[in-house]
């Protein structure tokens, strides 16, 4: 069991210590490089998972349920732990909310549980996409127009895919092969970018950078077992929600929180001890959920 959780966490972790250790030796500008991958590229795999002839949108509905409670939950831990350590809620509550479903969530689903998991775990990467671009803005910044979320290249994506599921339109099989190639090229780009971003990151509140570091994945892996015994899901979606609610805080709340001047250098050591602590954390879900 040990050995084949190495292999599958291995590849994320290489690739992410190898855009690190770039990052570090040759400061790459990858503004523009992570721009495509947030405007083509990762819409390219939304939309070609949402329009796929395996994914069917009904089936989907108990999981999507299931994400947003742990979402909001998580939300929820992290104004109580705000309200415990008397920090600002703007400061703690998205790390806690909002994890890194894209960058480490979306790889790891395939690797650990093949391709058939892409697509739940893209419903889940939605709901969560969607919240943090939404919700998670607002609560930064209240001046935030919370309905022009359409805007948003991966969120535009989500909603042509779901509108193109709904109606039953088969893409032009050639036309799909060239979306979903596009799509190949975000997961090993948001690693890469992942451990270039991290060089970035500052140990500026390490006592905070270490509780959320723990708490996120904690309460995550509690939620969505609460919620598991609520709504029941098969046995895939299960080990994926487990899985989700394991992952660490996200790197979008770092940028947040420096677009927006929320205490950046805390959440920027939240982020990056939180990638550090998935190395505990992973591991345990997967020893959890894997046959």
């Amino acid at each position: 069991m040990l050995i084949r959780i190495v292999s599958i966490l291995f590849p994320l972790f290489a690739i992410t210590a190898f855009g690190y250790f770039v990052g570090k030796r040759m400061k790459p500008d990858l503004a523009h490089a992570n721009k495509l991958n947030m405007d083509v590229f990762v819409p390219a795999l939304i939309f070609g998972a949402l329009t796929s002839k395996e994914f069917r949108i009904a089936e989907y509905l108990p999981l999507t349920g299931a994400t947003l409670l742990v979402v909001l939950g998580s939300g929820a831990a992290g104004w109580a732990l705000a309200y415990a350590t008397r920090v600002a809620p703007k400061t703690i509550v998205p790390p806690m909310m909002f994890n890194n479903c894209g960058n480490l969530g979306l790889p790891l689903a395939v690797l650990a549980f093949g391709e058939p998991a892409l697509a739940p775990m893209v419903v889940i990467f939605m709901v969560s996409n969607l919240l943090h671009f939404s919700f998670g803005a607002w609560l930064l910044d209240h001046r935030i127009r919370v309905w022009m979320i359409w805007r948003v290249p991966s969120v535009a994506a989500t909603l042509a895919g779901l509108a193109v599921a709904l109606v039953g339109i088969e893409v032009w099989p050639p036309l799909m092969t060239a979306i979903r190639m596009l799509g190949d090229i975000s997961i090993p780009l948001m690693l890469f970018a992942l451990g270039v971003r991290l060089t970035d990151s500052r140990m500026g509140s390490l006592g905070m950078g270490v509780l959320v570091a723990a708490a996120r994945p904690i309460a995550g892996m509690l939620l969505a077992w609460g919620v598991m015994q609520a709504i029941e899901l098969p046995p895939r979606e299960q080990a994926l929600l487990l899985v989700f609610g394991a992952l660490p805080p996200a790197v979008l709340n770092y940028i947040f929180a420096e677009r927006y001047r929320q205490d950046p250098e805390t959440v920027a050591s939240m982020v990056l001890l939180g990638n550090l602590a998935a190395l505990l954390f992973l591991p345990i879900a997967l020893a959890i959920v894997l046959p």
